[in-house]
């Protein structure tokens, strides 16, 4: 008797969980599920670094289960902006498959003056964790370096600006942002940073990059103006070092 009553228990238990999950949790799912929302989608493959075009985008409705939160939804956000990466029909977009400037556009600052110049960021720690971006200012120090494994802080590389930091494809790496799980896979590690130098300066880090291990050390990142206070004071090195040797010949 105390069998059949625990039986009739977990019977009685098992339907009214079965009422639950038909009558509660299913049309939850279901509603969740039907939720759409409006997005940008391309209509047109485009290549990497092409202006997107009006005629190039259209406006879907799609359903808003496993969208990611960043997918653009506006169409003012996309026309006109730079093609970060080749955009095949059909895709939807996320801000970093977009730039607001031509690619590389930090070429163009190059007077034959000073020179751009990229370096490998052998961990992640090197790299500051990923955090660096373009504008920054910059302390490279080697460590390991020669024969007796030194670690040095070369005064000729003590305020070095950035113009680009670089994912292993090529590409922009997402950097000093908070990326959700969804857009993990547009979030590449940087693995080079392109560096604004002097020739003296890329003679230098060409050298450490092959026979050292290069580690980087944030000075400054803010107003434009401030960052070249640091950029200017590092090419008065390079004057006076110049002047020094002038005085000795």
């Amino acid at each position: 008797m105390h069998r059949f009553k625990n039986r009739s228990v977990l019977g009685a238990v098992c339907i009214i969980l079965s009422l639950i999950i038909c009558f509660g949790v299913a049309p939850l799912l279901n509603r969740a599920a039907s939720d759409t929302t409006q997005i940008i989608r391309i209509t047109k493959d485009v290549a990497k670094g092409s202006i997107i075009q009006s005629e190039q985008v259209e406006t879907v409705e799609v359903g808003k289960l496993h969208l990611p939160e960043a997918v653009l939804k506006a169409t003012e956000t996309v026309v006109g902006q730079y093609a970060a990466v080749d955009l095949k029909s059909g895709d939807y977009l996320l801000p970093a498959k977009l730039s607001a400037d031509p690619l590389d556009a930090y070429l163009n600052r190059l007077d034959g003056h000073k020179q751009a110049l990229s370096v490998t960021i052998k961990s992640l720690a090197a790299g500051l964790s990923g955090k660096l971006q373009p504008g920054d200012i910059v302390t490279l120090i080697a460590s390991d370096y020669g024969e007796m494994r030194t670690t040095t802080m070369p005064p000729e590389l003590q305020y070095v600006e950035v113009l680009a930091v670089t994912a292993s494809s090529g590409l922009d790496a997402q950097t000093g942002t908070n990326v959700t799980a969804e857009d993990d896979e547009e979030n590449e590690l940087p693995s080079t940073l392109t560096l604004h130098v002097q020739p003296q300066q890329a003679q230098l880090l060409a050298d450490l990059e092959n026979k050292a291990k290069l580690h980087t050390s944030l000075v400054y990142r803010g107003d434009p103006a401030t960052a070249k206070a640091f950029t200017d004071k590092q090419d008065a090195y390079f004057t006076a070092q110049q002047k020094k040797g002038e005085a000795n010949e």
